[in-house]
């Protein structure tokens, strides 16, 4: 027996690392995973490792930038696996680089895969919470909020700013509904920062050395898990919060 035995559970950005870990880790608690994001190959690929431990995944193509089909996308979710309990904003497109080198789409593109895209999300899935009682949303945010040098993350920092308050916001208006409400700011080895590792170790071990715990968390194991746990039982007091699931690099506070 799972936490999460009987809930459906939609990721968005599912197809790969953060997305990934926290599909395989709610559904290794019995959640029935929808699995989101634009290409099919890698949503199929989560959906087949799920599969192989015995879960159930279905992959939903979607581009969340598209925010007019993001209803369209819930509801096919549903049909597959059930009305939504469980909701994880984790997809993002955007720009990154100093200020003066960017333009206002590159500006618009983090906010219509961030904020725009976790509130129609959220919109869409809210009837369904409402269906079943209560229901939980974690919103993907990240450290770049809080870093003491957000240089060439200004746009980043942004968009994730602007979820985190958006976050806040529904904790407080839906907590009445049993809906809970929850940012995380994950530091996790995905395969974007690993290949960065690679090719610059002497850069990479210098920002390790700046995390307290020492290491860089692995997707399923350190986020998944806590994301988990976020959407089960255990924290069912805690709504409106910010974690930083950083190994304590970033002064969440």
């Amino acid at each position: 027996m799972g936490t999460l035995d009987g809930r459906t559970a939609l990721v968005t950005g599912g197809g790969r690392g953060v997305g990934q870990g926290i599909a395989l880790a709610l559904a290794g608690e019995g959640a029935k995973v929808a699995v989101l994001g634009r290409s099919p190959g890698p949503l199929e690929a989560t959906c087949t490792l799920v599969r192989e431990r015995g879960g159930r995944a279905e992959p939903v193509p979607c581009d969340v930038s598209e925010t007019a089909a993001v209803p369209g996308a819930v509801e096919r979710a549903a049909a597959l696996l059930g009305p939504v309990d469980i909701l994880v904003n984790n997809a993002y497109s955007g720009a990154y680089g100093r200020l003066e080198t960017l333009d206002d789409a590159d500006l618009r593109r983090g906010f219509d895969s961030g904020p725009f895209a976790a509130f129609a999300f959220m919109k869409a899935c809210r009837p369904h919470m409402l269906e079943r009682g209560g229901g939980h949303v974690v919103n993907v945010i990240s450290s770049a909020v809080a870093r003491w040098d957000p240089s060439s993350y200004g746009a980043y920092a942004a968009a994730k700013q602007a979820l985190r308050s958006l976050s806040r916001t529904a904790a407080a208006e839906w907590g009445r509904d049993g809906i809970r409400v929850n940012a995380i700011a994950p530091l996790a080895l995905s395969p974007g920062l690993r290949g960065w590792a690679e090719r610059n170790p002497e850069e990479a071990e210098e920002f390790i050395s700046s995390v307290p715990l020492g290491y860089l968390g692995d997707c399923e194991e350190d986020i998944g898990r806590a994301v988990a746990m976020l959407t089960g039982p255990d924290a069912r007091y805690l709504t409106g919060a910010t974690l930083g699931l950083d190994g304590g690099q970033a002064p969440f506070g």
